[in-house]
């Protein structure tokens, strides 16, 4: 049987299909939570890093590591720039908590397919040192990215919703102004594209290929079902496939598949939706679209609607080669 500690997902997590023992829903110490739990016997803990007051420093998780068994932990993080940094991820390795995920999804995932340190050595900064009174010591780290380089992931919500291929579109339109490399995790569709700039890698293999090909202006990233890929992409883009038929089936899983992504990029992509129908979509979902994109042609050399698209996404569209105008990057990402 199962625990969870809920908070902000509360929602999210209610949904999930386990058989739980207890929950507790709130905002909650180290200590609160220890003296709950230490006597109870579990199989997993899912905790909503949100449930734990002052979550954001990284000793309040050490606390929590000295008192209970951190094999049994699955941790939903909530996407903060503190909890995502590379520092963070590294330091929850280091206290063998090993299964962090940003989404409901990567929750299930874990839960039947728990990550050993094998699956998360990428994210180990192993020059991390800890002192007992200040706690983490700034490491140095094993990738850093570049401040040149802008790393955007983009993530399916419906099934087969055009990630792989919306992927090849815009790096065939970015690479007229921007440097860029695109990198597909856990599959082998990118060979289809006979593309030499596009490299299909596993999800244990990102950071270090992050690190590779920093020198790039753009490094667009094929998601796919890694649960811990978003925790180094600086961006990601969730697509949704608004067909009765996509919509149905995500629907008819998880009624309320769409509250992780609130808060996040979602764009309606292959869609036909009218103005109208979007402003009805986002009202019956409780979202809001980012952006909404037809069927694209991939063989298509130039199209002023993906313009638009990733203009609004912080690129600047150049037709002038000249250097100063290739710099061309908005800083939406920092």
């Amino acid at each position: 049987m199962n625990v969870i500690v809920a908070n902000k997902y509360r929602d999210a997590l209610a949904d999930l299909d386990i058989d739980v023992i207890k929950s507790l829903e709130g905002e909650f110490s180290v200590d609160e939570i220890v003296d709950t739990f230490k006597n109870f016997f579990f199989q997993r803990m899912i905790l909503d890093i949100t449930a734990l007051k002052n979550y954001k420093d990284i000793k309040t998780l050490q606390k929590l590591s000295l008192s209970l068994d951190m094999d049994r932990l699955i941790l939903l993080l909530d996407g903060s720039p503190e909890v995502t940094s590379p520092e963070y991820l590294s330091d929850l390795i280091s206290m063998r908590i090993y299964n962090f995920t940003m989404n409901a999804e990567g929750v299930t995932y874990l839960y039947n397919n728990p990550n050993s340190y094998r699956d998360v050595a990428q994210y180990h900064q192993l020059d991390t040192t800890h002192d007992s009174s200040t706690g983490p010591v700034a490491p140095t780290q094993v990738y850093t990215e570049s401040a040149k380089a802008t790393v955007i992931g983009i993530k399916n919500i419906t099934e087969e919703a055009g990630a792989t291929t919306l992927r090849y579109i815009m790096k065939k339109q970015l690479e007229r102004n921007y440097n860029v490399v695109a990198l597909e995790l856990d599959k082998r569709d990118f060979m289809y594209f006979g593309d030499k700039n596009m490299h299909s890698i596993a999800s244990q293999e990102l950071g270090n290929n992050l690190s590779k090909y920093s020198s790039s202006d753009v490094i667009l990233v094929d998601i796919n079902n890694s649960p811990s890929a978003e925790g180094l992409v600086k961006e990601t883009i969730y697509l949704i496939e608004p067909s009765k038929i996509k919509l149905n089936k995500l629907l008819s899983r998880n009624p309320k598949a769409f509250e992780p992504y609130r808060n996040k990029r979602l764009v309606l992509n292959k869609s036909l939706l009218s103005n109208h129908d979007i402003l009805d979509f986002e009202y019956e979902t409780n979202t809001k679209i980012f952006y909404s994109l037809p069927p694209l042609y991939d063989q298509e050399n130039g199209n002023s609607t993906l313009d638009s698209f990733l203009v609004k996404l912080g690129f600047v569209k150049q037709n002038d080669e000249t250097e100063e105008k290739k710099k061309g990057l908005f800083d939406l990402f920092k």
